[in-house]
């Protein structure tokens, strides 16, 4: 997840990219297990596993000989919080926790993201002096265009987590009962 403080040309993009994926994968884990136990606060505890996983695979690329910032922990536990709280605010609804609660996992998260990787070493700092390896022509990435978003990668990541993750939440549903009711 912290990969992509290197690229220094793809940085935003790989941000948006890097939001939507986890947005969805905390949704999809984090509402079967909630749903599984029917406890709101089970999507923070499965978002504090994850966290964990994170920072043991921090610690083996540190001890790799790579930078402390090279993997950058994503922020999971104040989105599954979210998660947990329109759970918890509407009575155990399923499908309010999918509706609402997918949604404000998508919106929260890369916001999150971005406060946390405010507080890490400068990315250009690091990649000059880790370097990224020398890639073949055919690999060589074009320089992004500049769009209507591309100075604004919360707003974007954010919106696009939005929309994907509520259909994530509901796949996480769907996983826990295969009936539905």
């Amino acid at each position: 997840a912290g990969d992509y403080i290197f690229y220094t040309d793809w940085m935003w993009t790989s941000f948006v990219v890097f939001s939507v994926s986890q947005s969805t994968m905390l949704a999809v884990g984090a509402i079967y297990y909630m749903l599984f136990t029917g406890v709101p606060g089970t999507a923070t505890y499965y978002a504090t596993i994850m966290t964990i996983y994170t920072w043991v695979a921090k610690g083996a690329w540190f001890a790799l000989g790579y930078p402390y910032d090279f993997v950058v922990v994503p922020v999971w536990i104040p989105s599954a919080m979210l998660l947990d709280l329109s759970y918890w605010a509407t009575r155990r609804n399923k499908h309010a926790a999918i509706l609402i609660g997918g949604t404000m996992v998508g919106l929260s998260l890369p916001l999150f993201n971005m406060v946390n990787l405010l507080l890490v070493r400068d990315p250009l700092e690091v990649a000059s002096k880790y370097p990224r390896p020398t890639l073949p022509a055919y690999m060589t990435p074009i320089e992004p265009q500049v769009g209507k978003f591309y100075n604004s990668p919360v707003a974007l990541g954010s919106g696009a987590g939005a929309v994907l993750t509520v259909p994530m939440a509901a796949l996480g549903a769907k996983l826990n009962t295969w009936t539905y009711k």
